[in-house]
């Protein structure tokens, strides 16, 4: 499936790393709460990750509206962002709050 297709749909996300958590591998912490979208498949054969944003806490779960789309140019594995229905972030927004990761990576955002 074409992530482009997720755009303006709710989903919903199941969060394997919270707000606040450390990357298993990698030394750096999660600025906002990330997972991944249950039964789905990306090119990495994981599903597909999504990050949430405008939720100031931890999660375990949530649903809401995807917004926007993380296409990586030097990678496979682009993100979804998913954000509350109604909530809106500006593409500079989401670049600020998703760069403790995605600054290794080429990427745009995708609306």
């Amino acid at each position: 499936m074409d992530l482009k297709e997720y755009l303006g749909k709710n989903i919903k996300v199941k969060i394997d790393r919270p707000l606040g958590s450390k990357h298993p591998k990698w030394n750096f912490v999660y600025e906002v709460n990330y997972g991944y979208i249950p039964g789905t498949k990306a090119p990495d054969r994981e599903e597909i990750d999504a990050y949430v944003l405008g939720v100031d806490r931890s999660l375990k779960e949530f649903e809401g509206r995807v917004i926007a789309i993380i296409q990586r140019l030097d990678d496979d594995d682009d993100k979804l962002v998913v954000a509350a229905d109604g909530a809106e972030f500006s593409d500079g927004e989401i670049g600020s709050q998703v760069a403790f990761q995605e600054k290794y990576f080429k990427s745009k955002i995708i609306r």
